[in-house]
């Protein structure tokens, strides 16, 4: 295997840097995922996601982030490689060494966290982006059409439905075909608001199961169907993950509060030794106050775990 020739300790630099800007977006990860905590129907976890998901400089962090967490991988991969390259030759008797054991297992634990990340995106990065299905909400002011509101008033005003008020414009248009010069337009018209009163069945549905926010401001729990209608009917509207729904019905399954409890186990092993040994390989360590780094290294990676864990336990026992 020809790999590129760079030198040992600057792989070590790039692996401490991106892993440095990983340990500082952890904290805000875990902060942010806090908000699914309070009891307000969601309002700030879902301002949050609203605004993650519709600011540009946000996007294009996004894509940085992605190749960050890619590159954080491949260089730690590569570093492992070219050492057992290196020394491809084991020593024949068990050495002693004064490593510490999550420092042995930096390789491994890594590996458990990208598997993880994988479903994780699968369950809401790859959903934002379209590539999975979820849950979906909308803004309700992007549904209010001056054509739909028309529609509904003229079916209350005949005692019809808005469906049954189409049928009957369509049976009319198409008795007086002939005589209409503006049967093409009509014929239009009729198929658009046919196409409208699959959102007006949306929002019916939405009512008729509660499905808005306290505020009224969006429905919510819209499936994937749905937002694919909302999409071709209204581009307008822009429907977005229901993130914050989303997050409270996976952690109501106990395996996948399990799963995640374990992986924070797992990632708590790997910034314990990232934190010290990231101040280690960018010189910026030293004896006098090297314990001091490892116990802020202990007390920042207890803190992260232990955000993120709240939120899947205290969402599974209902708070």
């Amino acid at each position: 295997m020809n790999l590129p020739k760079i030198h040992s300790i600057t792989k070590k630099i790039l692996v401490a840097l991106v892993g440095a800007f990983l340990l500082v977006f952890l904290l805000f990860h875990a902060t942010a995922n806090l908000f699914v905590l309070r009891h307000d129907d969601g309002a700030w976890y879902s301002a949050f996601c609203h605004f993650m998901g519709t600011n540009y400089v946000v996007k294009i962090f996004e894509i940085v982030l992605l190749g960050v967490f890619v590159l954080h991988m491949l260089l730690t991969l590569w570093l492992v490689v070219t050492n057992r390259m290196a020394r491809p030759t084991r020593y024949h008797e068990a050495q002693k060494s004064k490593t510490h054991t999550t420092s042995k297992l930096m390789a491994w634990t890594g590996a458990l966290i990208f598997a993880f990340l994988v479903m994780h995106f699968c369950q809401f990065y790859f959903v934002k982006i379209g590539w999975v299905k979820g849950q979906y909400m909308v803004e309700t002011a992007k549904l209010q059409d001056p054509e739909m509101l028309q529609m509904l008033q003229l079916s209350q005003q005949y005692g019809l439905t808005p469906e049954e008020m189409i049928d009957e414009m369509e049976a009319q248009a198409a008795m007086y075909t002939d005589e209409n010069d503006d049967a093409e337009e009509t014929a239009q018209y009729i198929a658009s608001m046919r196409d409208k009163l699959e959102v007006m069945n949306i929002v019916q549905r939405a009512y008729e199961e509660g499905n808005f926010s306290q505020d009224q401001k969006w429905i919510r729990h819209l499936n994937y169907d749905e937002r694919q209608t909302l999409r071709r009917v209204m581009p307008e509207s822009k429907p977005e993950p229901d993130f914050y729904f989303m997050v409270r019905e996976l952690f109501h399954n106990p395996l996948m509060v399990l799963l995640y409890l374990i992986t924070f186990v797992v990632l708590f092993m790997h910034m314990r030794h990232a934190f010290p040994s990231a101040f280690q390989t960018l010189g910026l360590n030293n004896y006098k106050y090297n314990r001091a780094i490892e116990i802020c290294g202990t007390v920042y990676a207890w803190l992260i775990c232990l955000m993120f864990a709240a939120v899947p336990v205290l969402v599974y026992l209902g708070l």
